[in-house]
């Protein structure tokens, strides 16, 4: 009895301290973001109600806000179940721009009912970003190139090659347009509306469901065990015959397949259902914060991407109201980043001292090294 008390004991200092960091973490970007706004001569307190407004204060609001964060939740899933395995993929962005152009050619080049066009149009991008990253992981696991380096030059070359295809004459580009764009999708491969009048769309319940199954994957499957032994310790994982060459190819695929499915939801739920170079632009990076935010764990980076979403919903009523910059969003979402993987900064400022069942992730240490 005392043991079982003792163990839940345990397991509530534990989550205590997993929460500390990141909402500790939050209130410190604020407070950083607020000298900045009082020696321009700006109200934080107006600044930040304002925010709060933009992001919760009417039905319109709540919708954007949740529209704004299911990229987030996604591709942050994305960098989170990477770093479960060990590996660092970067490439979120370049994968996010592939599974994108893939979902819009399935959706405008054919045309078939809602309920078979829609899912295959959506496999087709996660089909897309799981090879786009798969690559890499195939050279991390087969030549030990370092998935960070390779994946940032994929990015690149996804840009690239999007931008000639979709440029003047490229085999994407829409007929009879100056701007360098595909053609919209099909009625047949627009996911459902879910309030009328509003922009609020089906892709919202897809992401939700996603954390749920990548929760699910990571700790109530073989393969999230072995995803994380390899992650942990890979010469323990193939000590206990653990194929950890195959699992870093598998992770790289599924944080891919990913990060592919949030691009195809953002062209097939919002108008104008096309494919541009500057779709997204800058989302892969974000979803760093997202992930390292969110603990690394599905559930909070769902809270985490809220939050994002929140922020990035309410920073036009806040310019509005306060003609405060909304690059002024885009500087708290850096704090917090930085607070949260320099967390000591945050221990020895507030003086806490944190158990956990697991080490705290840290984007110094050296991920998916030692394969």
């Amino acid at each position: 009895m005392a043991t079982s008390e003792a163990r839940r004991s345990s397991r509530r200092r534990a989550l205590l301290g997993r929460l500390a960091i990141p909402l500790l973490a939050i209130f410190t970007a604020l407070i950083v973001a607020s000298l900045a706004m009082v020696l321009s001569g700006t109200d934080p307190i107006k600044a930040y109600l304002a925010l709060a407004e933009g992001a919760f204060g009417s039905q319109v609001a709540r919708v954007e806000t949740l529209i704004k964060a299911t990229p987030f939740l996604l591709a942050g899933l994305a960098i989170a179940l990477a770093f479960r395995g060990g590996l660092f993929n970067i490439g979120v962005e370049g994968q996010l721009f592939v599974g994108s152009a893939v979902t819009v050619f399935i959706g405008y080049s054919v045309e078939l009912p809602a309920a078979i066009h829609i899912p295959l149009a959506l496999l087709g991008g996660m089909i897309g970003g799981a090879v786009w990253a798969g690559i890499p992981g195939y050279l991390k696991a087969r030549n030990g190139a370092h998935e960070v380096i390779t994946t940032i030059m994929f990015n690149f070359i996804a840009l690239r090659i999007i931008s000639w295809a979709i440029g003047v004459g490229g085999p994407l580009r829409a007929p009879r347009t100056v701007v360098p764009e595909t053609p919209a999708v099909f009625e047949s491969a627009r996911l459902p509306i879910l309030i009328p009048d509003s922009r609020l769309h089906a892709g919202v319940i897809i992401a939700v469901i996603a954390a749920f199954v990548v929760y699910w994957l990571l700790w109530r499957t073989v393969t999230g065990f072995e995803l994380r032994t390899v992650g942990a310790n890979p010469n323990a994982a193939r000590y206990a015959g653990i194929n950890v060459e195959f699992n870093i190819v598998r992770t790289m695929a599924l944080s891919g397949a990913l990060a592919g499915l949030s691009g195809g939801i953002q062209v097939l739920g919002l108008a104008p259902y096309t494919f541009t170079t500057g779709f997204n632009v800058g989302l892969g990076f974000d979803s760093i914060a997202v992930a390292v935010l969110g603990s690394i764990h599905p559930f909070g980076v769902a809270l985490a991407a809220l939050l994002f979403g929140a922020m990035d919903a309410g920073a036009r009523l806040m310019q509005l109201r306060t003609k405060v910059p909304i690059d002024v969003v885009t500087i708290v979402q850096g704090l917090i980043l930085a607070f949260v993987a320099a967390d000591q900064i945050i221990r020895r400022l507030y003086r806490i001292r944190t158990e956990t069942e697991e080490g705290p992730v840290s984007l110094s240490q050296s991920w998916g090294g030692g394969s």
